[in-house]
């Protein structure tokens, strides 16, 4: 696990070396939202409004308002007990595990995992705190030798210190680790930034960019190709999607 220090990017080797670690992101990469929804748009407003007296549709619109003040640019937007504590509502892990059967897997991503075990070292690199970890992943966990956290582990978002961290601690350079997700910002620019092989999923062609991926399946059939180490030395980064 990584320490809770600024870890600078300074003279991180960007490319020429094989893959050695698959990364992944959690919640719209492999596990669906639904589990999140329902703790932030189900469980909490419910809560909200059985606590403060008030209706679902009122408890849910004020939940809302304060989500939005803060920002997922803040770390404590991703933090469960911090809005528990903020609305005055228990304790969250115990709320938490009820939710346990809303944790849902998008179809290849079993499949995609048994297919790259063993011939890569999996990594997850997610922006969800461990207590949303400990159940969105309690099904897969065996696949990966690493799990981070940035807002528990590294107390911040994906940031470029994050994932020059990350590479750190597992002993490999950027240009080593190929890394998916379906944020943008926090899983295609910033670790594409210092040189990790970075592809964003767009499972809906929301962003409009026709390069990126709609399937974890289309990155294994980049590996399984030899299409990401072949392009790695492009010095335009043009492989990456996004």
């Amino acid at each position: 696990m990584m320490e809770n220090n600024k870890i600078q990017p300074e003279n991180m080797k960007a490319a020429g070396s094989a893959i050695k670690v698959v990364s992944f992101d959690v919640e719209g990469t492999m596990v669906t939202t639904d589990f999140s929804t329902a703790i932030w748009f189900e469980m909490i407003p419910q809560r909200y409004a059985e606590r403060w007296g008030l209706s679902f549709a009122e408890a849910t619109r004020k939940i809302k308002q304060e989500y939005d003040s803060l920002g997922d640019q803040h770390i404590d937007w991703y933090d469960v007990q911090y809005w528990f504590t903020r609305f005055d509502l228990g304790q969250a892990d115990i709320a938490m595990e009820g939710l346990q059967p809303r944790v849902k897997y998008y179809p290849e991503t079993k499949e995609v995992l048994k297919k790259l075990d063993g011939k890569y070292k999996l990594s997850v690199a997610s922006g969800s705190p461990r207590p949303f970890l400990k159940h969105l992943l309690r099904d897969i966990e065996h696949h990966f030798s690493a799990v981070y956290s940035s807002t528990t582990d590294f107390q911040q978002v994906k940031t470029v210190e994050f994932w020059a961290g990350m590479c750190r601690d597992l002993g490999v350079e950027p240009g080593q680790v190929v890394h998916i997700g379906d944020h943008r910002q926090f899983d295609f620019l910033e670790p594409a930034s210092i040189g990790i092989r970075a592809y964003h999923l767009d499972r809906d062609r929301k962003a409009g960019d026709t390069e990126s991926l709609q399937s974890l399946s289309e990155l294994v059939s980049l590996l399984s190709e030899g299409k990401i180490n072949s392009e790695v030395d492009n010095a335009d980064n043009s492989h990456h999607t996004g």
